[in-house]
Parts: structure tokens; sequence; C-alpha cells
């Protein structure tokens, strides 16, 4: 998975996005002000952490007149499963070829 800008597992990496993208799954649809009164964090803070998921194709945001909803990008998740279970799916066959090695 290549894409322009911040790399999904990049973005995943640091705790307070992992806890935004949490929050969001969670609550749906959120304004910026509401996630960044969850933590004791500055305002900026979290706006660079929301920053960072959209440019991750993890989040999408929305402008409602003065404030910006963020949400969960469905898409990028899918595409994150997709991958995880590609992952398992070389690992089972990695341990299914070890059993049958060890059966002999």
């Amino acid at each position: 998975m290549y894409y322009e800008g911040m790399d999904m597992f990049s973005a995943l990496a640091e705790p307070h996005r992992r806890s935004i993208l949490e929050m969001l799954a969670s609550d749906g649809q959120l304004s910026a002000t509401a996630i960044a009164r969850k933590f004791q964090v500055s305002p900026p803070a979290i706006s660079q952490h929301l920053k960072i998921l959209r440019e991750a194709r993890l989040v999408r945001m929305e402008k409602h007149a003065q404030q910006r909803l963020y949400q969960i990008n469905p898409e990028a998740m899918h595409e994150l499963e997709h991958w995880a279970r590609r992952m398992a799916e070389h690992y089972d066959r990695r341990f299914d070829r070890l059993e049958q090695v060890a059966k002999q």
C-alpha cells in the first residue's frame, strides 16, 4: 500500500492517534473541539494528530460553518483489515507447513 502523504501504519504508531480512531469508531462523527476535550494535550497538538490521520486517509473531515467534523474513513479501515487478513493467511500457511514437517 503506497499513498502520498503519511503512511497508515506510521499514523497508527502514535497512541493519541489510535485513541482518536477508537473514539471515532465508538462515537461516530465528532468535532475537533470534542476530540481535544478528551485529551490532556493542547488543542493544537490534537489538530496536528488529526491532520496526520487525514493525510494517512484514516479519517475524513467535513467543514460545517466554523466547525470541523471528523469521522473514520471506512475504505481505509477495509484496506487495513484486508492487509491484516493477508498477513494472517501467510502466517497460517507457514504454520501449517511447519506442522507438516514436524509430523514427518
